[in-house]
This record gives structure tokens, C-alpha cells and sequence, in this order.
């Protein structure tokens, strides 16, 4: 009987290590496993979601050739970027994030379409990653629509390429150069067949910049191609390859927009409707070449309350002279010159920005304003 007991307490003491070795083999296995990365996105038109706030697309839309995105916690790596296209048509795709609507597609809890005139501040900020061995370029839209569209094409877009590689070019023309967000750009504008196109191109590559995209909205309706009663309706950032492409990547992104400007007069009838001395802020953003400018001028409201009717006063520099304007009335075209909203940007609520432009000529030497009046009020320049 002896004998027996210890044969069946050896057999479980076996059997027990046996499964504590087979245990410990599946634990060790486990942890050498490798962790599984997000499945990429190949269908023409996959989407994703990321941070919880925006949507990385595929966009597939001018070729046929395989390609696929794979979404990181900030962004996205274009992972497979097959085939190519003329370099004198459009690009093959726009792997992007965006932040609003994309043909019915909309962002969790985008506060897009907003009005124009309604958004205080839409700060943004891009890190890209680039490759040498395709043709493209690295591209943020702005979409811009006189109504509050989430599906098909709006009637604007602003382009600002970050990058070009290859012999690529934007839609339509050269038509100068601006200075927007404290950078240089040139300036194309034109028309795709759908939509008019504004293109600010980098003189050279820019891998990271935070900035807030209302300065390019500003100069966009300052030209005449929108206007402030018009709707934002998404930001998008990514890339349109030509030729490859595998590799380029958006390291990281951000977009919040900010409204409370609204388009109404002040609640309290009793309030002024024009702001206290210092409540305006006016920036002056000039571009000048031998004896001609033209410049973008936008003004702030910094007070609690609408300013109605708004008339901007300053003096232009000895010789200088207006030729033309846009999305205001200048008067007299030397000398001390009122500027004068028009019937759709002649209120700026509290809070909230107008901008209007103008052309003109210099004598050789180019300088701008120093001081600048909002209804009789003193403005801070910046």
C-alpha cells in the first residue's frame, strides 16, 4: 500500500510540474511577443479616428495605385504610396488629419462649420516628417464656404505648402508675395475647375510651426476670395504625391477654434457700441517692390462691445498714394486716408477681427502708418 501511495504522490508531483512548465513557457512567450501595430488604412476613402478629436483619412482620389496610411497616437505615416502622375496635373492623393467635415464625414466634436466672423482665434500647430525620393508636397487646407456646408466641395481653399519636392506647381498664377503669420510667402491664386485655389508657398522647407490659421483667412478675405459672413468648414493637413511618398509622415497635429464673436449687436442696448479708447488693435502686415505695395490690414476688436459702422483713420507716408482697394472705401488716396467698412464687414463684434486691403505706389522708399484711430479711438499696432 506503501508502495502504491508513493507512486500516485509522484505522479501528481509530474503532473504539477509539468503545468507550472507549461505556464511558465505560454507567461515567457507572452511577454516576448510583439506588440500589434494599428492596421493600416487602403481602402480608396478609410478613415480613422486619433486623439479622440480627428480623423486621418486615405484619400485615394487620382490614381489607382495601391496606397495605405497607418494612424500613430498624433497622426500618420503614409506607408505605401504605389504608382505615379503627370507632374503637370493634379496629385494622385491627400493622405491628411482633418479637423471639421469632409463630405459628411465630421471630426468628434468639431466646432465646424463656424462663421468667419464669429471665430476669435483658430490656433494650430503641424509637425511633418519628409523623404527625398518622391514628388510632392506638404500641404494644409483651409476650406472656406457662404454656407455652413459638411458634404461636397466648398467655394474657397486656402493652401499653405510647407514643402515642395519635385518639379510641381499650385493652381493658377504667381501674383506677389505676402507676409502672413510673421512669414514670407508667395502667393498663387486660380481655380481648380470647382473651387477657387489661394496657394502660400514656403521659400524653404518648414518641418514644425504653430500658428493660428485666422491670419491666412484674414489675407484670404482681404483679396476679395471670401468673406467674413462665409463658414469654415474644416483644416486638413497632409500631403499630395505626385510620385511615391512612401514615408512622409504628420508627426503630430492640433486645431482648436475659438468663436464668441457672433454677428449681433451688444445684449444690453444701454452698452456703447463702440469701444473705449484702446480697445481695437490694428496689424499692418505691407508688401512693398520698387515703387508699388499693397497691404493687408486687419483690425481687432479688444473691447466688450460691437463696434458698428467702423472707420479706420491713419496717415499715409509723403508720396505714397492709394490705387486700389478691396473690402473697403478709401478716402482721400493720400495723406490722412479713412478707410470705411462695406455693407457685409461693417461690424466687428467684440472680440472678434475685420480686414480690408489696398494697392498703392511709394517714391523709391517704402514706410507704413505708426498710428491708426478706430471711430476717433486710438489703436495698439501690431
Amino acid at each position: 500500500m506503501k508502495s502504491l501511495i508513493a507512486s500516485l504522490r509522484g505522479a501528481r508531483t509530474a503532473v504539477t510540474a509539468l503545468l507550472v512548465a507549461l505556464a511558465t513557457t505560454a507567461a515567457l512567450g507572452a511577454l516576448a511577443a510583439p506588440a500589434h501595430a494599428a492596421a493600416p488604412i487602403c481602402e480608396q476613402y478609410g478613415t480613422t479616428v486619433v486623439q479622440g478629436t480627428y480623423v486621418v483619412q486615405n484619400n485615394r482620389w487620382g490614381t489607382s495605385a495601391e496606397q495605405c496610411v497607418e494612424a500613430t497616437g498624433s497622426g500618420f505615416t503614409l506607408t505605401r504610396a504605389e504608382g505615379s502622375v503627370p507632374t503637370d496635373g493634379a496629385p494622385k492623393s491627400y493622405p491628411s488629419v482633418f479637423n471639421g467635415c469632409h463630405y459628411t464625414n465630421c471630426s468628434p466634436g468639431t466646432a465646424l462649420p463656424a462663421r468667419v466672423d464669429t471665430i476669435s482665434s483658430a490656433p494650430s500647430s503641424i509637425a511633418y516628417s519628409y523623404v527625398a525620393n518622391a514628388v510632392y508636397n506638404a500641404s494644409y487646407d483651409i476650406w472656406l464656404d457662404p454656407q455652413p456646408r459638411t458634404d461636397g466641395v466648398n467655394r474657397t481653399e486656402i493652401m499653405i505648402w510647407f514643402n515642395r519636392v519635385g518639379p510641381i506647381q499650385p493652381i493658377g498664377s504667381p501674383v506677389g508675395t505676402a507676409t502672413v503669420g510673421g512669414r514670407v510667402w508667395e502667393v498663387w491664386t486660380g481655380n481648380n475647375g470647382g473651387n477657387d485655389v489661394i496657394s502660400f508657398l514656403a521659400p524653404s522647407a518648414i518641418p514644425s510651426w504653430q500658428f493660428d490659421i485666422m491670419d491666412f483667412v484674414d489675407a484670404t478675405v482681404a483679396r476679395g476670395m471670401a468673406q467674413n459672413s462665409w463658414y469654415l468648414t474644416s483644416v486638413q493637413a497632409g500631403f499630395e504625391p505626385w510620385q511615391g511618398g512612401a514615408g512622409l509622415a504628420v508627426g503630430s497635429f492640433s486645431s482648436v477654434i475659438d468663436t464668441g464673436g457672433g454677428t449681433g449687436g451688444p445684449e444690453n442696448p444701454e452698452e456703447p457700441e463702440n469701444p473705449p479708447a484702446g480697445a481695437c488693435r490694428v496689424t499692418y502686415t505691407a508688401n512693398s517692390w520698387q515703387t508699388g505695395f499693397t497691404a493687408d490690414v486687419k483690425i481687432t476688436n479688444t473691447g466688450s462691445a460691437a463696434v458698428e459702422d467702423w472707420e479706420l483713420g491713419f496717415t499715409l507716408p509723403s508720396g505714397q498714394t492709394v490705387t486700389q482697394a478691396w473690402n473697403a472705401t478709401l478716402t482721400p488716396a493720400t495723406g490722412a486716408v479713412t478707410a470705411r467698412g462695406a455693407a457685409f464687414n461693417g461690424l466687428i463684434p467684440a472680440g472678434a477681427s475685420q480686414s480690408f486691403g489696398f494697392q498703392g505706389t511709394h517714391p523709391g522708399t517704402f514706410t507704413e502708418p505708426q498710428e491708426f484711430t478706430l471711430n476717433g479711438e486710438s489703436c495698439a499696432v501690431s
